[in-house]
């Protein structure tokens, strides 16, 4: 069973069991959570089929622009050691940025240092979660689109990892998951079908 423990997400708009490739790194579970404020940010979705919203790319893309918390866990199936997982986040990430700036350049390497020297063990929870403006969590963070990472190891021990600050990181990361060309189109169909049950 998949739990989250650090999110003020309401509904689990998709969720993966069986095992499957996010590049190249093996997961056995993954899941995507949003505010309950997403119901009056999409309330002109209100009726339409999973079809629908899946094939609308606008909904995804105003999903990320709304100002509500959106949280994506993802659990590993095995033993990865942290360079392993930074290759497949950063071959994720970099192709979707076109021209990095500075902001940019220094997320990615934070984000590279944090996960090179870390161990990741079979069970372990990575927790990416797109704050809402006014979410106080290690720090305080205004502005819409800051990136939170957290995690929390089989082990039970948990860690808050840092905060993003506005860049193009974040949506990067975001439209390797839910844009035109996600890495798991299954993950993005059952957030699709998640969305639907909401809005109906």
């Amino acid at each position: 069973m998949l739990t989250f423990i650090i999110t003020t997400c309401t509904y689990v708009l998709g969720y993966r069991e069986k095992v499957f490739a996010i590049i190249g790194v093996k997961v056995y579970a993954a899941a995507f959570y949003v505010g309950s404020s997403v119901t009056e940010n999409l309330h002109s979705w209100n009726g339409k089929s999973a079809a629908d919203i899946l094939e609308a790319s606008s909904v995804f893309t105003f999903l990320y622009q709304a100002p509500l918390e959106k949280s994506l866990n993802i659990v590993l199936v095995r033993d990865v050691d942290g360079k392993t997982f930074w290759n497949a986040l950063d071959d994720l990430i970099t192709p979707r940025i076109k021209s990095p700036t500075a902001i940019d350049n220094s997320s990615l390497s934070t984000f590279r240092n944090t996960f090179q020297g870390r161990d990741l063990k079979q069970g372990t929870s990575i927790i990416l979660t797109w704050l809402e403006p006014t979410k106080m969590l290690v720090c305080n963070v205004v502005g819409y689109h800051h990136l939170f990472i957290f995690l929390r190891m089989n082990s039970n021990k948990s860690y808050y990892l840092f905060v993003f600050p506005l860049s193009n990181v974040n949506l990067a990361l975001y439209d390797g998951f839910f844009g035109n060309s996600p890495v798991s189109p299954t993950l993005k169909a059952s957030a699709a079908h998640g969305l639907q049950m909401v809005l109906r």
